[in-house]
């Protein structure tokens, strides 16, 4: 199997604007819903989310899913009925495994409009403890580089205490790698061998960084690189890409600004 790119353009997500949230949808969420666009392997919601100042959501509930909320600007202001609150800003990123069922509320801190993405994979086995974990990473630690930020809790290098370095565990056979690319540079990335065999699945996502904007997309430029050809994504776009254990692809910044990206491999 060769590597397959398939664009999702970022004006084709679904989106919200509520005036104190203003929201985009990769996959089927709240009233927004594709039958060709419901989840991808264990990834069910990537959700762009802008939420402006003394507003949020309130306290509701979840069971089952894990919650990770990637903060690119502002601050995220987090409580939980685990008895967690904390404080969330760039680079911080904090995970929720609803598990039995939680209640939590996500609301904006402080005078500035908090950007993140909201991010739900299903785990792979039901009933778990409800647990909270919070990472951080810097802009020097993912300049132009891959630094995994989401990996399954059994891998290498990952802790299950609340506060640790490294990354955040997930109970499904995800993991999530961020990057700062500056222009004329590339990176590559290598389809994982192991898990269930077949296809790989991955997921890539541009960060809107420049500002909100629901049609054509503008703000930083990449190419993706298989074995077909080049697909161009800017700020908003993602794609799925589809190859064999052991295939590479190659990640291109061809604009004029810094991109920040994020990459999911998936089952």
């Amino acid at each position: 199997m060769v590597v397959n790119v398939v664009p999702r353009p970022s004006q084709e997500r679904g989106n919200a604007n509520h005036g104190w949230l203003k929201s985009f949808h990769t996959f089927s969420f709240a009233s927004y819903f594709d039958d060709k666009h419901e989840k991808f392997g264990c990834l069910r919601v990537i959700n762009e989310d802008r939420v402006e100042p003394t507003t949020g959501f309130g306290t509701h509930g979840h069971r089952e899913f894990e919650i990770f909320s990637y903060v690119v600007s502002g601050q995220l202001e987090h409580a939980d009925s685990m008895g967690n609150t904390e404080v969330l800003s760039r680079g911080d990123l904090q995970m929720t495994s609803a598990g039995t069922g939680i209640r939590h509320s996500e609301k904006c801190h402080g005078p500035r409009q908090v950007h993140f993405i909201q991010i739900w994979s299903l785990p792979n086995k039901s009933g778990l403890a409800p647990s909270y974990y919070t990472r951080r990473f810097s802009d020097e630690e993912k300049q132009n580089k891959w630094v995994r930020v989401v990996a399954p809790v059994n891998a290498e290098g990952v802790s299950e205490a609340r506060d640790a370095s490294g990354p955040a565990p997930v109970h499904s056979n995800l993991s999530l790698y961020a990057t700062l690319l500056s222009p004329s540079t590339s990176l590559q990335h290598v389809f994982p061998t192991g898990g269930s065999g077949g296809p790989k699945k991955s997921y890539i996502h541009v960060i809107q960084t420049s500002g909100y904007n629901p049609q054509k997309p503008q703000g930083a430029r990449i190419k993706v690189v298989g074995a077909e050809a080049p697909v161009e994504l800017r700020e908003g776009d993602g794609a799925y890409i589809m190859g064999e254990a052991g295939k590479d692809i190659k990640v291109e910044n061809v604009g004029e600004t810094v991109a920040e990206i994020l990459l999911f491999d998936v089952e």
